[in-house]
């Protein structure tokens, strides 16, 4: 039984920001650090990345473990109690949403990143990771 009301909860799922969110600033800080220069959210391009790099014609995506259905991390397989089906669904529809996105992003010769949220939290390995996959 989810431990907060149906109200509760969907008053606490709303609140959750699309853009510039914890893991993604640190993305970007990183990103700043290493010397990379960056837009952010570009519309004109499929799914609106986080983070675009015209320069190294890249794309990264920020996703949250919750939302985009991590699978190395607990956050990502943790559905809430109440109205699970619709949980389910609405992971289940956005990695199939991520998926075509992608898809989109390389037909325009476009290479796409995606980071998770649990990868943050060790910013040695993320700074290796973003060396490795720009230069």
């Amino acid at each position: 039984m989810d431990r907060l009301s149906p109200e509760k909860r969907s008053e606490l799922m709303s609140r959750i920001g699309v853009k510039n969110t914890r893991p993604e600033l640190i993305v970007r800080r990183l990103l700043h650090r290493l010397g990379f220069r960056f837009r952010l959210h570009r519309r004109d391009l499929p799914g609106k990345p986080d983070i675009v790099l015209p320069k190294w014609r890249t794309v990264i995506f920020v996703h949250g473990c919750f939302w985009h259905g991590c699978e190395c991390c607990d956050r990502g397989t943790r559905i809430p109690k109440s109205n699970t089906e619709f949980w389910l669904e609405k992971v289940a529809g956005n990695r199939r949403r991520d998926a075509l996105t992608v898809s989109r992003l390389r037909e325009l010769g476009w290479k796409v990143l995606i980071l998770w949220e649990c990868e943050t939290a060790n910013t040695e390995q993320l700074t290796r990771t973003l060396r490795e996959s720009l230069t």
